[in-house]
């Protein structure tokens, strides 16, 4: 007869004069641990990889920003050619975000970047910026609140594009060191 307690094991060892009881405080000596066979799949990440939760929540980010400029423009009541203006603002915004940040970090890592291209990638950015600014602001026919809106998706969109292309490098620069 094996009882377990709460200050240890309480064992009893049956012998040939009935049997004697005393107390261990180890019981894995006297029980054998069972080993669970659970099937679990374990992704293994490599050093310097994001996380599948980042690489997720940008990509959420991208397209929350993205379908929520879009939507906007589809739904607002300007003319043909501003909706055409603003999406090219979104366009030549996030391939500039995309431009600048290869070039900085090509730049850090030692990879050669021309100075012309990385000074266009600054000024491309901040032009599209501007351009969404001054739109904005200049804009009679939208809100103050949608102006907002505009704004705020553009800058997700940006920061989004920017760290999606970092984990993309990330993810492959630490495949290739295996």
């Amino acid at each position: 007869m094996i009882v377990e307690r709460t200050l240890g094991v309480l064992v009893t060892v049956n012998g040939l004069n009935g049997g004697e009881e005393y107390m261990s405080s180890e019981p894995e000596l006297f029980f054998e641990e069972k080993e669970e066979n659970e099937s679990k799949i374990e992704v293994e990440r490599k050093e310097g990889e994001p996380t599948a939760a980042f690489i997720g929540a940008s990509w959420a980010a991208l397209i929350l920003g993205v379908a929520a400029y879009l939507v906007g423009l589809f739904n607002a009541t300007m003319e043909l050619n501003e909706k055409g203006y603003y999406f090219a603002i979104l366009v030549f915004g996030l391939y500039s975000a995309v431009s600048l940040q290869k070039s900085v970090r090509d730049k850090h890592e030692g990879i050669p970047v021309t100075n012309i291209y990385y000074g266009i990638s600054w000024m491309a950015l901040l032009i599209s910026i501007l351009l969404m600014g001054v739109g904005l602001y200049n804009a009679g026919s939208i809100i103050l609140s949608e102006k907002g809106f505009y704004g705020m998706s553009f800058a997700l969109s940006l920061f989004s594009a920017v760290t999606i292309q970092k984990n993309i490098r990330d993810t492959q620069r630490a495949r290739e060191r295996e």
